[in-house]
């Protein structure tokens, strides 16, 4: 199914990116041992060919190795992309920090530029949101280095509204990233429509359920003993049934679009609005392919309300309980209370 990647504004501060981003995340980290480097910055080239520029890292992918791998990549294409990475997780003495103060995220912010060997960050983000330090006094420093030219723009992940709102009055947001797929949809309820309200691009990533929705619960069987999904409630045998049952009901309309289970769950995020860029992620040519052709399914206010339906019924939590911050822990204390450290 061909496809052509298009163009769209992410949020109202002037960043143009494609239409679909590309995860970078399971290239390196998480998802398995990391994928050979040449294979990844073969497919880093196909997908900038093929249209999809905006690409998403972090400096905890890896760690570091993630952004080391896309300076390669980016070699004498540099200007071709839509580099967006991340800061705000520190394993510093083994230990997970999440860290918002403003040496640190200057320290992030500068160690990132020299990984990237990049001059300049498109993106942004405050990976996760540190609940003691008042988000103005965390967005007060990444303004500075806006103003320095060290980004053009600011991101938020998993942040709630009120967060965002806090956060866009010291300096724009352009871009929020979330968790946004057909069996992930708590965000909808205030800070989607938050977002838009304040003219804030929306970036969901695992569009495809962390894989499921590509290959269906078959992909447990093939999870290496390090792939952080296999510790995911999702994908427990007490919630793996009900699960199934979701994805054969996506694949049975899928098989009468004439697409792939992925596409029409992809093609179901690329439907919630113009405002929408999902970062699906991937580590095969073959799949980036078939995302790209996402863009070219259709899909009718009907489908979309029956698509939602068989996903209401989804069992288990998006992580563990307590292991991994969310927006629901990102609520920070008020400046008046900030005394500096």
């Amino acid at each position: 199914m061909a496809a052509e990647v298009g163009r769209m504004k992410l949020g109202s501060q002037g960043m143009e990116v494609s239409s679909q981003g590309l995860g970078c995340m399971g290239m390196s980290a998480f998802y398995g041992s990391p994928k050979p480097e040449p294979d990844m910055i073969r497919l880093i080239h196909h997908a900038v060919n093929s249209g999809v520029t905006f690409l998403d890292t972090s400096d905890i992918y890896g760690p570091f190795t993630n952004e080391l791998l896309l300076a390669k990549a980016l070699k004498g294409i540099r200007e071709k992309v839509q580099l967006a990475t991340k800061f705000g997780i520190s394993f510093a003495d083994g230990k997970r920090e999440i860290r918002g103060d403003p040496a640190y995220v200057r320290a992030s912010c500068e160690a990132s530029l020299r990984r990237l060997d990049v001059d300049c960050i498109d993106l942004y983000y405050q990976h996760r949101i540190d609940t003691r330090v008042p988000i103005e006094i965390t967005m007060g420093e990444l303004k500075k280095l806006v103003e320095e030219g060290k980004i053009k723009y600011i991101g938020l992940s998993e942040a709630c509204a009120s967060t965002i709102r806090r956060a866009h009055a010291v300096h724009p947001i352009t871009a929020v990233q979330l968790e946004w797929s057909l069996w992930t949809r708590d965000v909808e309820e205030d800070i989607v429509p938050t977002c838009r309200e304040l003219g804030i691009g929306i970036v969901p990533y695992s569009p495809l359920g962390r894989g499921f929705f590509s290959s269906g619960p078959k992909m447990v069987d093939n999870l290496e003993p390090n792939d952080f999904r296999q510790h995911m409630p999702r994908f427990q045998p007490e919630n793996l049934e009900q699960n199934a049952f979701i994805y054969e009901r996506v694949s049975e309309m899928a098989a009468r679009k004439g697409c792939t289970p992925s596409q029409l769950a992809l093609a179901w995020v690329h439907n919630q609005g113009p405002d929408v860029c999902p970062i699906p992620g991937t580590t095969k040519i073959e799949n980036l392919n078939q995302n790209i052709g996402a863009l070219s399914v259709k899909l009718t206010l009907e489908e979309m309300a029956e698509l939602e339906l068989y996903a209401s019924t989804v069992k288990g939590g998006r992580y563990p309980g307590g292991m991994v911050a969310t927006w629901r822990d990102s609520e920070t204390p008020p400046l008046a209370s900030w005394k500096g450290q």
